[in-house]
C-alpha cells in the first residue's frame, strides 16, 4: 500500500509539497499543481521545460517520487466539443517516464447543459487519451469527480465499458456533493458506498476526502476523513477485505479547495491542515487494519 497525498493542498511551492511529505514519513506525491523558483504555478504536466527540469531535480535530490499525475486532461474544466488536442497528453507522457510516474487522473469533460452529452464524440475522444497511455505502458485513471463519468455509477460503469483499459480513481467525498443524475430530477445527491460498491472492481487508486452535505448552503463542509458522509471507514474496510494493496492519497479541502478561489487560508494553516490530515488518515487506517486483524 503506498500513502501519499495530492500535494498542491500542502502549499503551492514544490519544496513546501516535499517537506509536507517527508514530514509524514511518505516518500511520494501525487502531483497536481508545481511551483518551483522563478517560474509561475502550473500543472506538473505545463510547467515550462525549464521549470519542469528543475522540479525533477529537486524531487531527486529530496528522495520523493511522483506516485501518480492529477493531471487536467478532459477535467471537469475542458468542454467536449472544444478542438480536440493531445499535446497535454504527450507532455505527460513525456514527464510521467521522467519522473517513473505510472498513473495519470484524466476525466471525461464536463458535463453538457441540456440533453446532448455528445456521447459519441465524448467516449471516442476519452478513448483516444487512454490509448495514448496504455501505448506508452502508462495507467490512466478516470476519478468519479464532476464530469460525465461522475454523473452517477450507471455512467461510469458506462464509461469503463466504452473505453477499455481505463482504470478508475475513487474520491470517498464527491459523492456526497454530486447529484445522481441517472434519477429523475430533482436529482438526490449520490451514494458513495454504493457508487464504490460499482466500480471497486476497477479501482487502482483511493482519493481520502470526507464532508457533509448542507443544504443551507448548496454546498459540502468538509471533515476529517471519517467524520463525515463519505463512508471512508466503510470503505476502507471492504478495500482491505478485497486485498486492494495500492495508492491511498489525501485531499484535504480542509484549509483549500482547488477549484474554489473564495476559500482563503494562511499558508501555515494550509501546511499544518494537511499535515493534520495525512496522520489521521494513518489513524483511520491502522484502525480500520486493527479491527480486520490485518498487519
Amino acid at each position: 500500500m503506498i500513502l501519499t497525498g495530492i500535494a498542491d493542498e500542502a502549499g503551492a511551492s514544490l519544496d513546501t509539497q516535499i517537506r509536507a511529505t517527508l514530514e509524514l514519513g511518505w516518500d511520494c506525491i501525487e502531483a497536481r499543481t508545481v511551483e518551483v523558483p522563478g517560474f509561475p504555478k502550473a500543472n506538473l504536466h505545463d510547467l515550462e521545460e525549464e521549470a519542469f527540469a528543475l522540479a525533477e531535480r529537486r524531487l531527486g535530490e529530496a528522495g520523493v517520487k511522483v506516485y501518480a499525475f492529477g493531471s487536467t486532461i478532459a477535467n471537469w474544466g475542458k468542454k467536449v466539443q472544444d478542438p480536440f488536442d493531445l499535446s497535454d497528453v504527450k507532455r505527460a507522457i513525456d514527464r510521467m517516464q521522467r519522473l517513473g510516474a505510472q498513473y495519470v487522473r484524466i476525466m471525461s469533460y464536463a458535463v453538457n447543459e441540456g440533453e446532448d452529452q455528445m456521447v459519441e464524440r465524448r467516449f471516442a475522444q476519452v478513448k483516444e487519451i487512454v490509448d495514448r497511455f496504455l501505448d506508452a505502458g502508462l495507467t490512466p485513471m478516470h476519478e468519479n469527480c464532476m464530469n460525465y463519468g461522475g454523473k452517477s455509477w450507471r455512467h461510469a460503469l458506462e464509461l469503463l465499458e466504452r473505453v477499455p483499459g481505463l482504470k478508475w480513481v475513487f474520491d470517498t467525498a464527491n459523492p456526497v456533493f454530486n447529484d445522481d443524475r441517472s434519477r429523475p430530477a430533482p436529482h438526490p445527491k449520490q451514494d458513495p458506498w454504493e457508487f464504490w460498491t460499482h466500480v471497486k472492481d476497477q479501482v487502482v487508486h483511493i482519493h481520502i476526502k470526507d464532508a457533509i452535505w448542507n443544504p443551507e448552503k448548496n454546498d459540502a463542509d468538509y471533515t476529517l476523513p471519517g467524520d463525515g458522509h463519505g463512508a471512508v471507514r466503510r470503505i476502507l474496510t471492504d478495500a482491505f477485505q478485497s486485498g486492494y494493496d495500492a495508492g491511498i492519497s489525501i485531499e484535504p479541502h480542509l484549509a483549500v479547495v482547488f477549484h474554489d478561489d473564495s476559500v482563503n487560508a494562511s499558508d501555515q494553516e494550509i501546511y499544518d491542515s494537511y499535515i493534520r490530515y495525512g496522520r489521521r488518515m494513518m489513524e483511520v487506517i491502522d484502525e480500520v487494519k486493527a479491527d480486520l486483524s490485518i498487519a
